[in-house]
């Protein structure tokens, strides 16, 4: 048996591979709210035998959105269809996972197939952005709001009752996203939080904010796996870096945090990115073997063969793909099949069974 398709435990549960959904938006949404796009979208992979499917960044308040077509948990509201979707993907055998965001300065932008480009506060799909300091991200978005520490306690608050909704729809993996230049990232970022009080300057300071989501997180949490997800560097200079990102997964996992999601960059537009295979797994392999923390690698991940690998080798625990699973919805049967791993199909689906051949 390939490691891969190893069984492997967590918080109240057990992933029967560790080839997991990455998070992915959709920018299909309205007010927030997931319709049968996500649940179709969603329920395909646990069809396909995905461990665990980690639905999209999902706003704890209507302007951490990163567009107005996102979804978001910052209502009672929202709870029913997401039940709905967590319903479907357990009944396939599979973990739903949710990923909790705040867009911050990089908010209000535009979907993706209609050309990116923040809208401004007073356009109709727009609003006024907020961050640590007062730093656009690009040149030609309207500069965001600086956070008063008033503020910061509120979107803790709204965080945790994120959470709370979470635990009410049926999500069994909670993920606070802290990574790719959003909120919770640009507080980390040296290159972003210019502020001079408790939350800025220090190392110390700049992660109180995630530090304190994650408490108030916690509260609500006791049953799911909670995780982070990280970028591990701004790849720029004087930014955040893999040092500080092994020193913060110690404290997180002191805190119960389960896994560290592994990403990189987002942050700031000067980054300088060695994009390739794998290009990532380095700081997955750092924070596991410097932390003792549980890591998950994502990025550049595309085929079995790979992943095996990088779970063989102990470079991380769990394989979050994206792309390959936009493009393959049965890349899990694939990859199974890729490693001689006799996976059972769904019963619908079993007479494709090694019918086509790839590659």
């Amino acid at each position: 048996m390939a490691k891969l398709f190893e069984a492997f435990p967590l918080s109240g549960f057990t992933l029967h591979n560790r080839l997991i959904v990455s998070p992915m938006c959709q920018y299909s949404a309205e007010d927030g709210f997931a319709n049968d796009w996500h649940l179709v979208h969603l329920g395909q992979f646990a069809i396909g035998k995905a461990a665990a499917v980690i639905q999209e960044a999902t706003a704890v308040v209507p302007e951490g959105r990163i567009s107005f077509w996102d979804l978001g948990i910052w209502k009672d509201e929202h709870i029913d269809k997401y039940q709905q979707i967590t319903r479907f993907i357990k009944s396939q055998g599979s973990i739903p996972g949710i990923q909790l965001a705040h867009a911050g300065r990089k908010a209000s932008d535009n979907r993706p197939w209609e050309g990116r480009g923040q809208f401004a506060p007073d356009a109709a799909f727009g609003w006024q952005t907020v961050a640590p300091s007062a730093l656009p991200f690009h040149e030609k978005d309207h500069p965001p709001l600086a956070l008063e520490i008033s503020d910061i306690r509120d979107i803790v608050t709204y965080f945790a009752e994120a959470a709370q909704r979470a635990v009410k729809s049926g999500y069994e993996i909670i993920e606070i996203h802290a990574a790719h230049g959003y909120l919770i990232h640009q507080f980390l970022s040296p290159l972003v939080n210019l502020r001079t009080d408790a939350y800025g300057g220090s190392f110390e300071n700049r992660i109180r904010f995630l530090l304190e989501i994650v408490d108030a997180v916690k509260v609500h949490t006791a049953d799911v796996s909670l995780w982070v997800r990280i970028s591990a560097s701004d790849w720029a200079e004087g930014g955040w870096d893999i040092d500080q990102s092994v020193a913060l997964a110690k404290i997180l996992k002191e805190k119960g945090i389960e896994v560290i999601d592994v990403s990189s960059g987002g942050a700031v537009r000067q980054q300088k990115i060695d994009v390739g295979p794998s290009y990532q797994v380095p700081f997955a392999e750092k924070i596991k073997q410097e932390s003792g923390m549980l890591t998950a690698a994502v990025g550049a991940i595309t085929s079995g063969s790979q992943a095996e690998a990088i779970v063989a080798n102990e470079q991380a625990d769990l394989i979050l793909v994206a792309r390959a699973f936009l493009d393959d919805p049965h890349f899990v049967y694939h990859a199974a099949t890729d490693l001689a791993v006799d996976l059972d199909w769904a019963e619908q689906y079993a007479r494709a069974k090694g019918t086509i051949k790839r590659g």
